[in-house]
């Protein structure tokens, strides 16, 4: 008859036996679920997906402006006139993307989307923006940027959160700055120099489907 101290130790062995197998299962699921989402965006891409930056200036022509691009569409009954940081208003925007600061540089699409002042202690802007290319070999393609918005800190970053096109599943960050500000015409420049993964492939299938 086993002792009660063989008992026990079966009973620990046992444990630890399950134990590290359950640990080495779990190891192993995790590692087929990043095996198979490789090996998908491999499929996705053709094994071309790599990294770029891009340069690209916003020309904001704000609320006050002649030719205004973007406009208040909404705000908090009772609130945001009472706000210091204008806190509920929402703003839609349709601003032009240029390829320098200049706004008769050359033409590179239209960043749309919408802004919502979301912070009650400071300018926090919640952004929810698209860049929508219509020049250059990404013409077409679309990038699109989510996040929080620290307005008053000299560079704000900006996570890259997807696109369309070239840009289909990418990821990165965007580090915007104020390139330049009139108050007199509210009228800013906004430089955006972009960190993000691309479909070096995708350029390369529609050449072939236009032949």
């Amino acid at each position: 008859m086993a002792t009660p101290i063989s008992i026990v130790l079966i009973l620990t062995i046992s444990w630890l036996l399950v134990s590290t197998l359950d640990v080495y299962a779990r190891k192993q699921a995790s590692s087929d679920v990043a095996e198979e989402a490789t090996s998908f965006l491999h499929d996705i891409c053709g094994g071309r997906e790599k990294v770029m930056k891009l340069q690209l200036y916003v020309q904001d022509l704000r609320i006050g402006h002649p030719n205004a691009t973007v406009v208040e569409v909404a705000k908090a009954a009772g609130v945001t006139d009472n706000s210091p940081y204008q806190f509920g208003s929402v703003h839609v925007l349709d601003d032009l993307v240029t390829e320098g600061p200049s706004i008769n540089s050359r033409k590179l699409g239209r960043i749309q989307g919408l802004t919502t002042n979301a912070d009650l202690s400071t300018f926090g802007i919640a952004m929810n923006l698209n860049f929508f290319f219509t020049e250059g070999w990404y013409a077409g393609s679309t990038l699109s940027i989510l996040g929080r918005n620290q307005v008053m800190d000299s560079q704000r970053e900006l996570p890259v959160v997807g696109g369309t096109g070239v840009f289909r599943y990418a990821r990165g960050y965007a580090i915007q700055t104020s390139y330049s500000f009139d108050p007199a015409t509210n009228y800013a420049v906004l430089e955006y120099n972009i960190y993000t993964t691309y479909n070096a492939r995708f350029n390369e299938d529609v050449e072939i489907a236009r032949m």
